[in-house]
């Protein structure tokens, strides 16, 4: 879903609140009082894992080194979870790079929301009617609304609170019940909406973060969660909340901190490397794990450089030759094959490195999406703030290939700076 994802990215930046109301869509709703509430149990220091399903879609982008328009194949990963009482079901993907959860409702009465499964607020005997603010509506009010801007589509919504739950895990949430999405491009998704799993803030709120839930509640055997995406269909994919999982890992995990404040899971880039040699091409960049972007994607100068250093051949005829590339994070290599970096298809192939410039104080930014973490098993532990990595241990993959991704800048394979290698030098005479 990478223009969702790499929009949700502008969504955040670009997020805001209004004090009106679309009363049309909202005309006879009020606020219900409740006698009982329905309390879900929550067990102690346990890990839930999410079976995630894998949507192949086709997108049309603007090209953006000619005009016209290309098709682009995406990828998103979705799972379940369960809002209200009783429980109504809704696929969402889990979304690294956004913090709030977002599922269309009842009152959205466009084409995109009424193509997937909506939530009734009337339906759930724990909803409550709430403001941006968390404070309750006054009945016949006008509601805070949000709107979410896209680079491709908006979704517009109110504010409501209940019992949102992944597997066995339950939560008292705030999230967005939307009451308009454009058709482009969530008509496209199989999936209902987006649960953020950014950092606090990102979210509208504390309330809104589930995570922070689970976290502050002391529900999860470890504060952290984890993601496995599959890069075949000989294995599943899945998100582990509490928990990591050796049989994901084809090497040991190292951890990052949390470089700036920005509510993103980002950590500090030292360099670029082609074939482990460093490049000096991004001293101290930045770069989020986003788990919500089937693309990769950077700074547009950054990416046009190096774009014109790999120079892939647009039929493909070098695509056997062309170099790992490899981004220094620690004292790591985390190395990218050319079939993860290369968009190759009987069109012939294309670096498929989207530039994004995301401005300060967020940006300059790298995104790490889909691409990179079906290759990288990672973690995220708001606790102490910081994020892993592993080499993913696949199926049909032998664990030693897999675990060749990651160089260390020290010791056998060490990175080191020398002359640009043999294919660099030609192009450039």
């Amino acid at each position: 879903m990478a223009r969702l994802r790499v929009v949700a990215i502008c969504c955040s930046l670009f997020l805001q609140t209004n004090a009106s109301v679309n009363e049309a869509a909202h005309a006879g709703v009020q606020a219900i009082v409740h006698a009982h509430r329905q309390e879900h149990a929550i067990r102690v220091g346990t890990s839930q894992s999410i079976g995630l399903r894998r949507q192949m879609y086709r997108s049309a982008e603007l090209h953006r080194q000619k005009a016209g328009m290309k098709v682009v194949h995406k990828t998103a990963y979705y799972g379940q979870v369960e809002i209200g009482t009783p429980r109504q079901s809704f696929t969402v993907v889990f979304d690294t790079g956004s913090g709030n959860l977002m599922i269309p409702s009842t009152w959205c009465k466009s084409s995109a929301c009424g193509s997937h499964r909506r939530y009734n607020r009337k339906a759930s005997q724990t909803a409550e009617d709430i403001e941006a603010d968390g404070s309750r509506t006054k009945p016949g009010a006008a509601r805070d609304q949000i709107t979410v801007t896209f680079g491709t589509g908006s979704i517009s919504g109110v504010f409501v609170e209940d019992d949102v739950c992944i597997g066995n895990l339950c939560n008292r949430v705030h999230f967005v019940a939307a009451t308009d999405e454009t058709d482009d491009p969530f008509s496209s998704f199989k999936f209902d909406g987006v649960l953020g799993l950014a950092l606090p803030p990102m979210a509208q709120g504390p309330e809104f973060s589930v995570m922070e839930h689970m976290v502050n509640n002391k529900a999860l055997k470890q504060s952290l969660f984890s993601v496995f995406l599959s890069d075949s269909d000989m294995e599943g994919s899945e998100i582990t909340f509490g928990d990591l999982k050796q049989e994901h890992m084809a090497s040991e995990m190292f951890w990052q901190p949390v470089s700036k404040g920005t509510g993103y899971w980002q950590v500090e880039i030292a360099d670029i490397t082609l074939n482990n040699q460093r490049q000096s091409l991004c001293s101290h960049c930045q770069v989020a794990v986003d788990t919500g972007t089937s693309q990769l994607a950077g700074p547009t100068d950054v990416i046009n450089e190096l774009s014109r250093r790999l120079d892939v051949k647009p039929d493909c005829s070098n695509f056997k030759q062309l170099p790992d590339l490899g981004f220094v994070v620690g004292d790591k290599v985390l190395n990218l094959k050319p079939s993860d970096y290369v968009d190759k298809s009987a069109q012939g192939c294309e670096v498929a490195l989207m530039p994004l410039d995301v401005p300060p104080p967020n940006g300059p930014l790298f995104i790490f999406g889909d691409p990179f973490l079906r290759k990288y098993y990672t973690a995220y532990d708001p606790a102490n703030n910081r994020v892993g990595f592993a080499a993913a241990r696949h199926e049909g993959v032998a664990e030693e290939e897999s675990s060749t991704l990651l160089v260390s800048l020290n010791g056998p394979g060490a990175v080191r700076r020398a002359p640009p290698p043999a294919f660099l030098s030609q192009q450039r005479k």
